[in-house]
C-alpha cells in the first residue's frame, strides 16, 4: 500500500512539474511576442551587403580595406546579415540590387560599372563610402559622382596622418546623438574638398574638423577652411565618412561607433523597411 501511494505521490508531482513548465515555456513566448520585450532576436539574416575595395592601391588603403573587412565580418556573427566581399566590382544592375548596402572601402565605380552604379543608387540602393572612395579629382570625369558627392574636387589635405578634433553639427540626428559634441578621431589623412559641402543644399553635414586643429599637419599643413567629414546626400540613401586611410583607423571607439551608426542608419532608411524593426 505504502509503495502504490507513494508512487502516485511521484506521478502527481511529475504532472506538476511538467505543466508549470509547459506554462513557464507558453508565457516566455507569449512575452517575447509583446512589444515590451527588450530584445528583437532575427529569425534570419536581417539584410544583405556588398564590401567592395581594390589592392590596386596606397598601401594605406589597402590595410584600412583589409582591416574593415574583418571589421564587418565580425558584424556578422551570430547570422545577423548576409556579408559578400569583392575585389572586381562587375555586377549587373539586377545583381547589384540584391543587396541592401554597398559599403566602398577604397574606390569608386570604373568605366562600365559607373551607370550600373548610378541606375542602383537611383532606385533606392544604400551607400556606405569610406575616404579615398570619395576621391575625385579633375581627371575623374564623371560629372554624376561629383553631384552624388556633393563636392566637385579634391583641394587639399594634411600630412602625415594624425588624430583630429571632430565636431558635431547635429546633434539630434540618429547617426550623432549618441556620441560627444567633440571627440578626438583615430589617425588618418583628411580630404578637404570644393566647393565646401556646408554650401549644398541637398547636403547635410554631420561632422567636420573643430577649427581649433588648425594649422593641421607636419608636411603638408591646412591652415584655415571648413571641413565636414561625415555627410549625406539627402537625394539619396548615403553616407560618405572622410576617415579610413590606414589600419588605425579603428583605434577610436568613439569613431568605431560613428561608422557602426552610419552603416546602421542607411540600411534603416531602406525603402523595404527597416531591418532593425521587429521581425
Amino acid at each position: 500500500m505504502n509503495v502504490v501511494l507513494y508512487g502516485s505521490v511521484i506521478i502527481k508531482t511529475m504532472k506538476r512539474t511538467i505543466l508549470i513548465s509547459l506554462f513557464l515555456l507558453f508565457s516566455a513566448v507569449a512575452f517575447a511576442q509583446n512589444d515590451s520585450y527588450p530584445a528583437d532576436y532575427a529569425k534570419s539574416p536581417r539584410f544583405k551587403a556588398l564590401i567592395y575595395y581594390t589592392t590596386n592601391a596606397e598601401t594605406d588603403h589597402v590595410l584600412f580595406a583589409e582591416k574593415a573587412v574583418e571589421y564587418f565580418k565580425r558584424l556578422t556573427y551570430g547570422d545577423g546579415f548576409y556579408l559578400d566581399v569583392t575585389t572586381e566590382f562587375k555586377y549587373t544592375l539586377e545583381q547589384l540590387m540584391e543587396y541592401d548596402i554597398l559599403i566602398m572601402l577604397n574606390a569608386s565605380p570604373v568605366g562600365e560599372m559607373r551607370p550600373v552604379f548610378e541606375k542602383y543608387m537611383e532606385n533606392g540602393g544604400g551607400w556606405l563610402g569610406f575616404h579615398s572612395s570619395g576621391y575625385n579629382d579633375r581627371s575623374t570625369n564623371w560629372p554624376w559622382y561629383n553631384d552624388f558627392l556633393g563636392v566637385s574636387y579634391f583641394l587639399c589635405n594634411n600630412w602625415p596622418a594624425q588624430s583630429a578634433l571632430l565636431c558635431i553639427e547635429n546633434p539630434n540626428h540618429e547617426i550623432t546623438k549618441n556620441i560627444p559634441s567633440e571627440f578626438v578621431s583615430a589617425p588618418t589623412e583628411f580630404y578637404q574638398f570644393e566647393p565646401n559641402p556646408k554650401m549644398k543644399q541637398h547636403l547635410e553635414v554631420l561632422v567636420s574638423l573643430s577649427q581649433k586643429n588648425y594649422p593641421i599637419g607636419i608636411k603638408d599643413v591646412v591652415k584655415w577652411g571648413e571641413w565636414p567629414v561625415v555627410w549625406t546626400n539627402t537625394k539619396y540613401r548615403m553616407i560618405y565618412f572622410n576617415m579610413g586611410h590606414s589600419e588605425e583607423s579603428f583605434m577610436s571607439e568613439t569613431q568605431n561607433l560613428l561608422m557602426l551608426n552610419c552603416f546602421r542608419w542607411v540600411l534603416s532608411q531602406d525603402k523595404k523597411g527597416d531591418p532593425f524593426k521587429k521581425q
